[in-house]
């Protein structure tokens, strides 16, 4: 088991709220969702300054060989953040949606990896996205479906 795997694991369902993250990723999940009905772990990392915009861009026309390498921070906090998010977006009934990253641009077309190692389990929480199933704008679980 890596280290990031490891310090993720100690996330759990009855503590994610309690994360040093959480408020952080609560705040950039209200604001993706205040544009639109889907929250993609990438747009969480653009809304916490912790992914560039440019870099994004870069790693999408292949011009970056993994996502990890221009995010900026830590790989134990990058897996708590992904699997914080998780809890967060199950919390607010959004479904998660497997998606696939391909590169843009000039060249041949290929999937884009998020990591260096590959890791099956990061690949698949990064290209993860959650999306809202209802009608209309997003609304939040009412408070007291929160605390069930």
């Amino acid at each position: 088991m890596s280290l990031a795997t490891s310090s993720a694991s100690r996330v759990s369902v009855a503590s994610y709220r309690t994360d040093p993250l959480y408020p952080r990723i609560k705040r950039a999940v209200n604001a993706v969702l205040a544009n639109g009905k889907v929250v993609a772990p990438v747009d969480v990392l653009i809304c916490m300054d912790l992914l560039a915009p440019d870099q994004l861009q870069k790693w999408r026309q292949g011009d970056v060989p993994y996502l990890e390498r221009v995010i900026t921070c830590n790989l134990a906090r990058l897996a708590r953040l992904l699997r914080v998010l998780r809890f967060h977006a199950h919390e607010l009934n959004l479904t998660p949606s497997a998606s696939v990253y391909m590169s843009h641009g000039r060249g041949a077309k290929r999937r884009l990896r998020f990591t260096k190692s590959g890791e099956v389990k990061l690949e698949e929480a990064y290209a993860t996205h959650f999306v809202w199933p209802g009608k209309g704008p997003f609304h939040a679980p009412a408070r007291e479906d929160l605390q069930r």
